[in-house]
């Protein structure tokens, strides 16, 4: 070492004897094994002796580490870059120079100094060298992990030739040099510019909806879809609504409360258990609401209207309050005759059982339950906000209500159209408290995953603040999208959790990388190399993880795609505020490394090197760092020296073939079974009062559906014979389905046809036939409103009901749906089928499309961007290929665990596209960038590179979405089991399969 210089080499010293070619060769090459260590220290020392050199005399401009510059050819050295500013590459200063006196690596007028300095510096290496060989590796910690730099020479045998796409890749890892560098020279910059900005951000946060009520069919039924336009046409062509109502004529679904009441017995058609049920149905009508004025507003105020009165809340009820003395052995199914009009129970009775049959109907022998429905005005603005404000009430008071009547013949369970909207609201605020415990969950994980026996290198407490970096992006990115107006829907909140442990899965990296550095280089030097190591590949996941969010723009559900834009960037603000606030946090703790490690090497008396206080602050550590290595994890010696060796044999490659093809023929049978669409109750919690609702519905009242219009919609000849025939063809296509009970068809045609002919009038006559209209509507009140007659007596559109049963599965409503299109589409007539229930089948219509379409694009986009980023193709095609199985996978074990494809998992499985992506990606480009000479050798190093990081992102992220497995919500829990699928598989292909693969290919 130079005396006027201490830390830099003295280089005035003349070489010993000359060596051969070949000789010089070896020493270079053994030279370069051996810089992974020592290599960045000895840059330093050169820069500060080059530091020294220009700020002094004209002797020093002559001094040795000038004419180094000089003697290698007018080559840039490392240490030369640090002086510019630069970052440095990662090649070595023992490079074979000019001239026959250049093997130690100093000029011939070096004096004795430097040669004694020189041959002290040769046996530190050596020795390295050999505690190198004895540990069994020849580890070379100047690579770069994930975007390395060699040359051909540096390799240790020969690699065979490969396809590089380093277009992007080479220019990207130069910029993070250079940000790493930039990040170490000015810290505090580039910590406290993150908060500022999201601090200016968080004002977004007003804008926050505290009290907006979801529009539930707009959040969570497909957008475009041909049951909204139909509804469209419906509600431009029939706009008047009765005065008589009529649920069935109306286009959209109105307020309403329904109560099922279920016998104790084997039927309810008795007259004691009527009487509890008409108890119930005055109770109900008894409620009287209050505004926040004071205004109140009762039932009778609020009704839907028939003949001047409330309508009925039941027609077989009505009957036999009407007539006390109803003998229930007249009643029949499924039409009622009362005052010489047909009264259809197919809804509003249920768990019959038929006898005989009188006419077209059937006599009711026993029935099991009751449905009770209490119809609300809806026309005006007004009706319809007291109607809501009195379904509030309701739902407030009619479970005291229910307790206070002491039924004793039978059960009631209520419901409201309110109800999926409130207890959807109701289970998504449960939810949140329990982001307080994934908080401390994770950072609890960062914690003990971080700590070190080293108590210089511990990095728990950098690891804490990777969860506040992840934090304040979720800040950031939710109030960059409430400032913009994209709306908030409730399933966002489930995005922190899923972004709290995703967001954390960089800072593994970054840790890893850093501790592989060596501690006594500068924070600069350090904070470049980390930033080539970890910064390529972590851009390209992030990438690929927004990319796969932002797919979710284009799906038809909107809160999937609010979902995809606050997590999506959200997502992005975690990557740059990792590269900027948490970079920054980590070379303000290098500064600590250091003064914490000199303040350890510093003796407190000349006889002991480290007194026992010193001792006790590394507890329970207890040992000194050493300064001259670098820091590996326990972890990533198992991955190294057990786990790698391990996968790598051949007994063990052969088992994990056959559990790979046993777990790929376990999720194609998966796929085949997995059932399509949101059930209603799985919107609310488990305790939620609509699930015995529903259950009941779906045990009394599953063999009859919704009654489906069918609209003409354009003007034809009604008066022809032939249109006729043609329109009764078509309906008669629609009541031969196995969805159709057909002859319960109402159309107003066919009674019209019987009326004109009772009268003996000419039907094919296009004067008689219009000109009997007005007469036929007065005589048949309900069909005025199914007919569209412009003023020029022309019929515009027109309509019929058909009721449908047997539709109680989602597969079947889906199948109901297209064959009734399909029949319409196929009618000589301009023909569509509508009922308001059709917004929400459509998704069983659309959401196979919608996943397969969104899957496939976010795949390609996967693929394209890791060619255009990893330069290897091949390392593209098995991330590829890692996405698929994995996407495979989770889709055939969602049928095992009861989780339905529907927009919610849907969602979830775009989120699989990004995450399984990450998992192989890593390991597949350490793999593919390994120098090894066997591909047994290049996976062990791959695991030890990456496995620990790989193994930590996936734990971190179950742990985020962990405690969404206690929430009493399907939504919830759902969410919860298919990332921990994603995690699950993801894992395992990154650290299992693809590793073994590798091996084969």
């Amino acid at each position: 070492m130079s005396p006027e210089n201490p830390g830099f080499p003295n280089l005035s010293t003349p070489t010993p004897t000359p060596v051969c070619t070949s000789q010089t060769n070896r020493a270079t090459e053994r030279s370069r094994r051996q810089a992974g260590s020592h290599g960045s220290r000895r840059w330093v020392r050169t820069a500060q002796g080059l530091r020294a050199a220009r700020a002094g005399t004209a002797s020093v401009r002559n001094s040795p580490s000038r004419q180094l510059v000089r003697r290698a050819g007018g080559r840039v050295l490392p240490a030369v870059a640090f002086l510019q500013g630069r970052p440095p590459r990662s090649s070595t200063f023992t490079r074979r120079l000019p001239g026959p006196k250049m093997s130690t690596g100093l000029p011939a007028d070096a004096g004795p100094a430097a040669s004694a300095s020189a041959e002290e510096h040769r046996a530190s290496r050596e020795e390295d060298r050999t505690s190198r060989e004895e540990e069994g590796t020849s580890r070379e910690e100047d690579r770069t992990t994930d975007s390395p730099r060699r040359s051909s020479s540096e390799s240790e045998a020969p690699v065979r030739g490969r396809c590089h796409t380093d277009c992007l890749e080479a220019p990207l890892n130069r910029f993070f040099q250079r940000l790493g560098w930039a990040v170490g020279s000015y810290p505090w910059f580039f910590l406290l510019a993150p908060v500022m900005a999201t601090v200016f951000l968080s004002v977004g946060f007003v804008h926050l909806p505290k009290y907006k009520e979801e529009n539930m069919e707009e959040q969570y039924s497909p957008v475009g879809t041909p049951s909204k336009k139909d509804r469209a046409f419906v509600q431009r062509h029939f706009t008047i609504d009765p005065p008589n109502f009529s649920a069935i004529r109306k286009s959209t679904e109105v307020h309403y409360a329904t109560l099922l009441v279920v016998s104790h017995t084997a039927s309810l058609l008795k007259s004691d258990a009527f009487e509890e049920i008409r108890t119930v149905d005055r109770a109900v009508q008894a409620l009287v609401a209050t505004t926040p004025n004071g205004t109140a507003i009762p039932y009778s105020q609020v009704c839907a209207k028939v003949r001047g009165g409330c309508m009925p809340a039941n027609p077989v009820l009505a009957a036999w309050q009407y007539q006390p003395g109803l003998n229930f052995a007249d009643l029949t199914f499924p039409a009622l005759e009362r005052n010489q009009q047909a009264v259809y129970l197919t809804s509003t009775i249920g768990g019959i059982t038929l006898g005989d049959r009188r006419g077209n109907n059937r006599v009711i022998l026993l029935a099991k339950a009751l449905r009770l429905q209490y119809f609300l005005l809806t026309d005006e603005r007004v009706d319809k906000e007291n109607s809501k404000t009195w379904l509030k009430h309701f739902l407030e008071q009619f479970s005291d209500l229910k307790k206070g009547l002491i039924l004793k013949k039978t059960e009631v369970v209520y419901f409201t159209s309110l109800s999926r909207q409130l207890e959807f609201k109701k289970a998504s605020v449960k939810v949140i408290p329990l982001f307080h415990l994934t908080y401390c969950l994770i950072i609890a994980f960062a914690i003990i995953s971080c700590y070190r026996l080293d108590c210089v290198r511990n990095k728990m407490w950098v690891a804490s603040f990777g969860v506040v970096s992840a934090i304040i992006a979720v800040v950031s990115g939710f109030g960059l999208m409430l400032a913009i107006g994209v709306p908030f829907v409730l399933i966002v909140a489930n995005s922190p959790f899923l972004i709290l442990g995703v967001g954390v899965d960089d800072m593994f990296i970054m840790i890893s990388a850093w501790q592989k550095t060596n501690l006594m280089d500068s924070i600069k030097h350090r904070m470049s190399r980390v930033y080539s190591k970890t910064a390529v590949s972590i851009t390209v996941t992030t990438i690929t993880n927004v990319l796969a969010f932002y797919t979710g723009v284009m799906t038809s559900f909107k809160s999937i795609q609010y979902f995809s834009l606050y997590t999506g960037t959200t997502l992005l603000f975690c990557y740059v505020y990792n590269i900027t606030c948490f970079g920054a946090v980590l070379a303000l703790d290098g500064k600590r490394e250091v003064i914490c490690l000199h303040w350890l090497k510093k003796a407190d008396s000349p006889d002991k090197k480290w007194s026992s206080f010193k001792k006790s602050c590394c507890a329970p550590c207890g040992s000194l760092p050493d300064e001259d290595g670098t820091g590996t994890h326990p972890l990533d010696l198992f991955f190294r020296d057990y786990f790698g060796p391990f996968l790598t044999s051949t007994e063990v490659k052969i088992l994990v073939v056959v559990l790979y093809i046993l777990y790929l023929m376990t999720s194609i049978y998966g796929c085949f079974h997995v059932q399509e669409g949101l059930d209603v109750r799985n919107l609310a919690s488990d305790n939620s009062y609509i699930r015995p609702y529903f259950d009941i519905e779906e045990e009394y009242f599953s063999d009859y559906g919704p009654i489906v219009m069918a609209v003409i919609t354009q003007k034809v000849d009604y008066w022809n014979k032939e249109v006729r025939q043609k329109l009764e063809r078509c309906l008669k296509d629609l009541e031969n389905s196995e969805f159709v009970a057909g002859n319960l068809t109402e159309f107003w045609l066919n009674t019209y046809v019987q009326y004109l002919k009772g009268r003996n009038k000419d039907v094919n006559d296009k004067e008689t036939f219009i000109s009997n209209i007005p007469l036929f509507f007065k005589d048949f009140p309900s069909y005025v409103y199914d007919v569209n007659i412009s003023l020029s007596n022309e019929i515009i559109s027109s309509r019929a009901f058909i009721q449908t049963r047997d539709v109680s599965t989602p597969t079947k409503k889906k199948n109901m749906l297209l064959e009734f299109r399909s029949i319409a589409e196929n009618c000589k007539v301009p023909l569509l089928v509508f009922n308001h229930a059709f917004i929400y089948f459509d998704q069983y219509a659309v959401i196979v499309e919608n996943t397969v379409r969104s899957v496939i694009i976010a795949s390609a986009a996967m693929f394209i961007v890791s060619l255009l980023l990893i330069p290897h193709p091949v390392c593209s095609l098995w991330v590829t290929f890692a996405i698929a199985s994995v996407i495979v996978g989770v889709t055939g074990f969602m049928s095992f665990w009861n989780v339905n494809l529907d927009s919610i998992s849907m969602m979830n499985l775009l989120i699989c596209i990004g995450f399984s992506f990450d998992f192989s990606a890593h390991i597949c480009y350490a793999f593919f960038s390994s120098t090894k000479p066997s591909e047994n050798q290049k996976v062990i190093e791959a695991l030890y590179l990456l496995g620990y990081p790989v193994l930590q992102s996936a734990i971190s992220t179950i742990i985020g979405v962990c405690v969404l497995y206690s929430s009493d919500a399907y939504i919830f829990r759902t969410f919860f089991k298919i990332i921990f699928l994603v995690m699950l598989f993801g894992a395992a292909h990154g650290l299992i399969f693809i590793p073994v693969f590798l091996t084969f290919f």
